[in-house]
């Protein structure tokens, strides 16, 4: 996504309409998608204006600062701000903003069930807007080939990183092999898992003295405590 926070941009209005204050803030928009698309990611940014509070009457400003708000991006619907710097009394508007992305991403061909891993066949390419909802797309199909549904999927769906999860290593309950190590030694033991795993995941394990550690999972299974 792209993290703008920090643009800032002056320009000089003689007469302050909302028409002239949207349009300042189109091109303002334009301008740092145009420089964010050359130096990021390879998709077709466009940008929709939304409209002034028309109850609002705001004095005549010689300069108008545009920027965007802090923990705002320019990605999918956000705001502008729009604040007089210049002038005989300040203000501060925001103006709503929509930012698109279209660039090729992977689409669901069928439905997938909870719990299922994905395979290569069960997705296609296609351009879609990937700033329509918070959650990062998927980009490669090494990354999602293998994992597994995290709720019920439909064909037609983009597939973004909060749908899938790693395949589950072990249920809970299971027996497990505990990998302890530090200080240049490392002792391999057993215990019973106290929730399920995948890769990557922190859970606890009752040893069969009856102490509760805490690990990482990794790829083959095995809780790693450092």
């Amino acid at each position: 996504m792209l993290g703008l926070g920090g643009w800032l941009a002056a320009g000089t209005v003689q007469a302050q309409s909302s028409a002239e204050l949207e349009a300042m803030s189109l091109r303002w928009a334009q301008a740092a998608l145009r420089s964010a698309e050359a130096a990021d990611l390879p998709l077709r940014m466009e940008v929709q204006i939304g409209q002034i509070d028309s109850r609002l009457k705001l004095a005549a400003c010689a300069k108008v600062e545009t920027y965007l708000p802090a923990g705002s991006r320019l990605w999918g619907r956000t705001r502008l701000g729009l604040r007089c710097v210049q002038g005989p009394s300040p203000w501060n508007v925001f103006l709503p903003l929509t930012v698109q992305a279209f660039g090729p991403a992977w689409v669901l061909a069928t439905n997938v069930r909870q719990g299922e891993a994905l395979t290569a066949d069960d997705a296609t390419v296609s351009e879609v807007d990937w700033a329509e909802q918070v959650s990062p797309v998927v980009a490669r199909q090494q990354a999602w080939v293998g994992q597994e549904a995290a709720r019920h999927l439909q064909a037609g769906q983009v597939l973004r990183q909060n749908m899938l999860r790693p395949p589950q290593l072990f249920a809970m309950g299971a027996q497990v092999k505990v990998s302890v190590s530090g200080g240049g030694f490392s002792v391999v033991s057993s215990g019973r898992a106290m929730a399920a795993g995948a890769e990557g995941a922190n859970v606890r394990v009752r040893m069969d003295n009856g102490r509760l550690v805490s690990g990482i999972v990794n790829a083959e299974g095995v809780v790693e405590v450092p």
